[in-house]
Parts: C-alpha cells; sequence; structure tokens
C-alpha cells in the first residue's frame, strides 16, 4: 500500500514527510523535486514569505545512489523564517507567548479550531491549518510524479481564471505545457497579462482573489480505479485530494458543470475502435473518468480556489477571549496563490494515480511494474477477449 504523512508547522523547524511502499529502482534525486518545489513558490501574486523561503528537500531515507530501496523514504524541508520564530514555536514549556493571535479570520480555520481543539491563541490552529503544509504535499506529488513518468504517464497544471479573468479556448495538453513561461502559468499570453492587472488592482485595493486551476494527465491507461465500491471510484478520491488543499471550495472532471444543463446526446463521449489502437472516444466531455475508472482519454481535472482570508482590510470579527467585536487579525499573506495552487493540484493527483498504478499492477520494483504495464497496454491496444 502507498501512503504518507506529513508533519509540521508554518514558522515551525521545517517539513517532515514520510512516504511508504515506493517501489524499489525508481530515480529519485533531491535537485528533481526542488524544481517542483520551486514552481509551488513562483507565480505571480505572492506575498512576503516567498522572498524569505528558497525550499530545498533533503533526502533523509530510502534512496541510495539516486533510487528508491524500497524502504520507507524520509523527506524534510527546512523553513527558513524558523530562526525568527524558534523562541516562540519553541516545543518546550519556556516557549515564549508572542504573537497570540484571538482575533479569527472569516474564512479560515481559526473558529473551528480553535473550538474543536479548545484552545486560546489560534496560532496553534493557524500554524498547521496554513498552506505551507502543501510545501511537504508538493514534494510527495513529485515522488509520485517521476514514478508515473517511469510508466508513461505524464502531468501538467495551469491556470484558467484569475477573479474575474478567464481564458477565452479549450487549452490541450501540449499548449498547457507552455503555461509554465507565464507569471501566472496561464497559457494564452493574453489572458496572462490580465490576469497580472487583475492582482495588481486587487492588490491595490489591500484584497485578495481567488481563481480556477485545472490539471491534465497524459498516458493514463482505461482501467486505473474501479465501480465495485464507493471508496475505489477513482474520481471520488481524485475529488477528496482536490478538496483537501486550503482554499480549494469546488472540484470538477471534464465539462463537469456544463454537462448538467446539456441534454444527453451532447453530454456524452460517443465510442469508437480502431484496429491496433483500441477503444477511444472522439471527443472528451467526461474528462477521462466514467464509472470511477479512467477510459484511456487525457484525465482532465478544475478546482475552484476561493480568495485567501488573510486581508489587509480586514473584514469584521470577535475577539476569541473577550467575545468584543474586532477586526480579523493579519499574518502575512499572498495577494493571489492561485499559480502556486496549480502545482499542489498537480501533486495531489499525481499521488492518487500513483496510488492507483500500483494498486493495478503491484510490484515491488519498477522493472516488474514496468513489464505488467507494458502487457496491459498490448492488452488494450488488441481489444477485449483477443
Amino acid at each position: 500500500m502507498l501512503r504518507y504523512l506529513t508533519a509540521g508547522e508554518s514558522h515551525g523547524r521545517g517539513l517532515t514527510v514520510i512516504i511508504e511502499g515506493m517501489p524499489a529502482k525508481v530515480p529519485l534525486e533531491a535537485h528533481k523535486i526542488n524544481t517542483y518545489l520551486a514552481r509551488r513558490q513562483g507565480g505571480y501574486g505572492r506575498g512576503g514569505r516567498m522572498a524569505i523561503e528558497k525550499d530545498q528537500v533533503e533526502i533523509m531515507a530510502g534512496v541510495r545512489g539516486g533510487y528508491t530501496l524500497g524502504s520507507p523514504i524520509s523527506l524534510f524541508i527546512k523553513n527558513r523564517d524558523w530562526e525568527n520564530w524558534q523562541n516562540i514555536m519553541d516545543p518546550s514549556p519556556e516557549a515564549k507567548a508572542e504573537r497570540v493571535v484571538t482575533r479569527p479570520r472569516p474564512g479560515h480555520a481559526d473558529l473551528p479550531g480553535g473550538l474543536k481543539y479548545n484552545q486560546s491563541d489560534l496560532r496553534n490552529i493557524l500554524e498547521r491549518a496554513s498552506a505551507r503544509e502543501t510545501a511537504a504535499r508538493v514534494a510527495v506529488g513529485a515522488v509520485a510524479s517521476l514514478f508515473l513518468k517511469e510508466l508513461g504517464i505524464e502531468l501538467v497544471s495551469h491556470v484558467v481564471q484569475i477573479g474575474p479573468v478567464k481564458v477565452q479556448g479549450e487549452i490541450d495538453f501540449a499548449t498547457a505545457c507552455t503555461a509554465k513561461d507565464s507569471p501566472v502559468y496561464c497559457a494564452e499570453p493574453e489572458t496572462s497579462e490580465a490576469m497580472i492587472a487583475s492582482i495588481e488592482e486587487a492588490r491595490k485595493k489591500g484584497d485578495t482573489l481567488g481563481g480556477v486551476v485545472e490539471v491534465q494527465v497524459a498516458g493514463a491507461p482505461a482501467g486505473l480505479g474501479a465501480h465495485v465500491h464507493w471508496d475505489r471510484r477513482l474520481d471520488g478520491q481524485l475529488a477528496q485530494a482536490l478538496m483537501s488543499i486550503p482554499a480549494i471550495k469546488g472540484v470538477e472532471i471534464g465539462k463537469g458543470f456544463e454537462l448538467a444543463g446539456l441534454p444527453g446526446s451532447q453530454a456524452h463521449d460517443a465510442i469508437d475502435y480502431k484496429e491496433g489502437h483500441g477503444f477511444y472516444h472522439p471527443t472528451n466531455r467526461a474528462g477521462g473518468i466514467e464509472g470511477g475508472m479512467t477510459n484511456g482519454e487525457t484525465i482532465i481535472l478544475r478546482a475552484a480556489m476561493k480568495p485567501i482570508p488573510t486581508l489587509m482590510h480586514p473584514l469584521p470579527s470577535v475577539d476569541f477571549l473577550t467575545k468584543e467585536p474586532v477586526e480579523a487579525s493579519i499574518e502575512r499573506s499572498d495577494v493571489c496563490a492561485v499559480p502556486a495552487v496549480a502545482v499542489v493540484a498537480e501533486s495531489v493527483v499525481a499521488w492518487v494515480l500513483a496510488v492507483a498504478a500500483l494498486e493495478k499492477f503491484g510490484g515491488d520494483h519498477l522493472s516488474e511494474i514496468k513489464e505488467r504495464f507494458e502487457v496491459y497496454r498490448k492488452y488494450l491496444k488488441l481489444g477485449i477477449n483477443s
């Protein structure tokens, strides 16, 4: 079974990751993980924290000579800002009670977390609820992506909306790959410029912006996931992974919500067959998933991110201790983190697909899995019962 755990607070010593179940002999080097971490830190609209942190992963265990060993993988990402917070975030009883937070921010975990865990200092909630934790998940996703790449499965993410500004056309996989050259990770140059202008307008107003990101997956064969139980349906697993990202409030697959307004004759994808290729769909409104399983087409997922809840002109709130009306607290934050969320979304999708691939093909080392994978690909090209 492939699984992982992360630990760490936003201003703690760092972020720790334990990955269990990754097969042996998967190529893995720190600099490859670091490229994913750098993408997460990029994107127009980021705040002061990104000027401090230059995320670099340290591989602590589970890898030797550039290849996984099959044993648990341990990763560590240092928080550079720890130097300024170590007396406050000290695990010992000597920790200083400074920068205490009692003014919960609307839209954040501050209030429900403080109530749930009976905290008088809401910093004990926001430190873990912070999107800083997603750096650990991007490191995990990088490991999963490198494994999937060995099987011929590749992922790309890009931004399709920031605030009111949306891309104008359909973005295919090849075009989406060009989004990395945009400051906001948008594949349309003119739309990219309009998005930047929208971010600047929000910055001047002391406001924040959300948006929509898209993840596309090419090369996934039909049959990942299963229809037999609710928790094995791949679309459900992908939606859960995307919804677990801080600030994500909606997920769709393929045409998603648009399909709700169409008749069935215009909503579904016809099926065709080509000798030497196998079954395929001329269109892809389903986004590559039918009945809880991949159908062989490009997987297309979108996630809607709400604006960041930390505002320079805070909304009304209530002090957690005194119950008096106050303005919500202000923590260092971004104006817009939608480009970063695209990278996080790509990472969590990669993980879910790596789990699904390993579940289907099994194996303890990469060559064993690749052999089984290729046999299955040939089977799909020949057709059922051939």
